[in-house]
């Protein structure tokens, strides 16, 4: 059974950093996108930002230039360095990854990222 298990959220002030990870495991295929996604209660879970398997990046105009996301494909494990956070940035993080070759897709449980002004 596939579990993704999100760390690593908080509350920091303005300004500040943190680091999530999310560890896949029961993985019995290939993994090939791994991503990072948020919800403020009342709205859509929007996209923060993904990798593929062979590094290529996307992330929102919201984050750029803030936020770096990683991956280390043989512990299955994405991480998002989130520096230079808003207020605007508090939200639940929800990990993903979508499977190869099926585009099966799996969510973790959200971590809270609470930052304050």
């Amino acid at each position: 059974q596939v579990q993704l298990v999100e760390s690593g959220g908080g509350l920091v002030q303005a300004g500040g950093s943190l680091r999530l990870s999310c560890a896949a495991s029961g993985i019995s295929a290939s993994i090939n996108v791994m991503g990072w996604y948020r919800q403020v209660p009342g709205k859509q879970r929007e996209l923060v930002a993904i990798i593929t398997g062979g590094g290529s990046t996307n992330l929102a105009d919201s984050v750029k230039g803030r936020f770096t996301i990683s991956r280390d494909s043989a512990k299955n494990t994405v991480y998002l360095q989130m520096r230079s956070l808003k207020p605007e940035d508090t939200a639940v993080y929800y990990c993903r990854v979508i499977m190869r070759p099926n585009g099966m897709d799996y969510w973790g449980v959200g971590t809270l990222v609470t930052v304050s002004s």
